[in-house]
């Protein structure tokens, strides 16, 4: 089975507010994989891992139907409240095990999530589900942010990469398949159409204020902030305050911009 970390409302809200959508070239990489692959009209998209529908609100711009799951009920519900496409459903349903017909997706994504499932249970379920000819896209950024500010961004990655490291001892053992840049998830694929493409920058615009709310929805600070509250409470406080004096400036909506570091799998399966 998937991982279960993201239960909590509370966690759920923090990631329907800060967790960002995928930029327009990640997008735009992954239908151009598609548009070789499948006619238009695209009937039916699979996001798998939704969270709370970031990725999956996009896909409903480019396909007839969208489904999105994740195992979580509080995540699902955060999805609900916020979607506003109306070819967009949600589902509380594990990665390994979707609630679709065999034979009937033509994309299915997971984005920032595979490294919690069961791969091989996953991609054998993959398997099952896609259409011949029908694609499969995993994304993921990496926590390596840099964060851009005038002249002082060296300054500014140095207190987030600080703040991160605090928060290694509370990772998750699924996070090695992050460190090794799915490298795993890549090998088990089982399709001979498939491509690894890595070190996409991508560049998104937060006020320093979501930013800050970005770190509560990381699953190792809220495991931080369930073992020693006050701590954690402490680590953000004193990166918030360190960032406004490096900024020189006392309002959190000042904007920075965060760089990313992307990688995307994509495969097709044989028609």
């Amino acid at each position: 089975m998937a991982t279960q970390l993201f239960e909590g409302k509370e966690h759920a809200s923090y990631y329907q507010k800060f967790r960002f959508e995928p930029t327009q070239e990640i997008i735009d990489l992954i239908f151009s994989y598609v548009d070789e692959r499948l006619q238009k009209p695209y009937g039916f998209a699979v996001d798998v891992g939704c969270g709370t529908g970031q990725n999956t609100k996009i896909l409903s711009q480019y396909v007839k139907k969208v489904l999105g799951i994740d195992i979580s009920e509080a995540q699902i519900e955060e999805a609900k409240k916020a979607s506003g496409s109306p070819n967009v459903t949600y589902s509380v349903s594990p990665a390994e095990e979707m609630p679709v017909g065999d034979a009937s997706v033509d994309l299915l994504t997971a984005c920032a999530s595979a490294h919690w499932f069961n791969i091989e249970k996953f991609l054998k379920e993959v398997d099952r589900v896609l259409k011949p000819g029908g694609c499969l896209a995993i994304f993921i950024y990496f926590a390596d942010m840099e964060v851009h500010y005038k002249d002082r961004s060296e300054q500014m990655t140095e207190v987030f990469a600080e703040v991160m490291n605090i928060l290694v001892p509370y990772q998750h053992e699924k996070f090695n398949n992050m460190k090794t840049a799915y490298k795993e998830i890549y090998e088990a694929i089982p399709y001979p159409d498939k491509r690894r493409i890595e070190n996409i920058r991508t560049k998104i615009q937060m006020p320093l204020s979501s930013l800050m709310g970005l770190f509560l929805t990381f699953p190792a600070f809220q495991i931080y902030l369930k073992t020693e509250p006050e701590k954690a409470k402490e680590v953000l406080r004193t990166a918030e305050e360190r960032f406004l004096r490096i900024m020189g400036t006392s309002s959190t909506e000042t904007e920075v911009e965060v760089w990313l570091q992307n990688l995307v799998l994509l495969a097709s399966k044989p028609q």
